[in-house]
């Protein structure tokens, strides 16, 4: 079965939103091999509507600049880029079609199919859904000391936890630490008479 993970930048205060607002300052090569890593992995790209937009808006552009960056724009245009959204879409940029049919049926679909990992980059929607119905193998995140203190979080108001188990942490470069997270089984229930047992005496 493939391996869909989801990459994302993260302030200290759970922001995730408008990473281009304050991202950039704490970019690094560090952080480009992390990322560039993930993808080598995968072959196909898993898009909310408003991420693909922005993405469809500025690779192929880069691409055709030929700057430094072109040779990870074609990367990315050459993969299956598979989209989400309610409403009928066109698209201009290769390889790239829209989800059909019901969300958890078409993902464990595509998790059966033949091929390399599923990454997703961004997407914060499509990720909070692939967490609730289980279908998440990895998350990523590249938590940035900062506190950005507006704009939407990773996690919403939701109806039941979501366990995590820390797989591996990073510190990389300019103080961004990056976090992999793997699906858990919930945590026993304890309570305070539990928990004061590994309390220092």
């Amino acid at each position: 079965m493939r391996k869909i993970t989801a990459s994302l930048f993260i302030a200290l205060d759970g922001v995730v939103e408008a990473p281009d607002q304050w991202h950039f300052p704490y970019f690094s090569d560090d952080m480009g091999a992390t990322v560039a890593a993930s993808m080598d992995r995968a072959d196909t790209m898993l898009f909310g509507r408003e991420t693909y937009d922005s993405f469809a808006g500025a690779w192929p552009v880069r691409e055709a600049a030929g700057g430094e960056d072109a040779g990870f724009a074609k990367t990315i245009g050459d993969m299956r880029k598979i989209v989400l959204s309610h409403r009928p879409l066109t698209f201009t940029w290769r390889n790239s079609e829209q989800l059909q049919g019901d969300f958890v049926e078409a993902v464990t679909a595509l998790k059966n199919e033949p091929g390399g990992e599923i990454a997703l980059s961004g997407s914060v929607s499509v990720v909070r859904q692939l967490l609730a119905a289980g279908l998440l193998d990895e998350l990523h995140l590249l938590v940035h000391p900062i506190a950005v203190r507006k704009g939407m979080r990773l996690f919403d108001d939701g109806d039941a936890p979501i366990p995590l188990a820390l797989a591996s942490s990073t510190v990389l470069d300019k103080g961004v630490v990056h976090l992999v997270y793997t699906p858990s089984a919930p945590a026993p229930e304890a309570g305070y008479e539990e928990a004061k047992q590994h309390l220092p005496q």
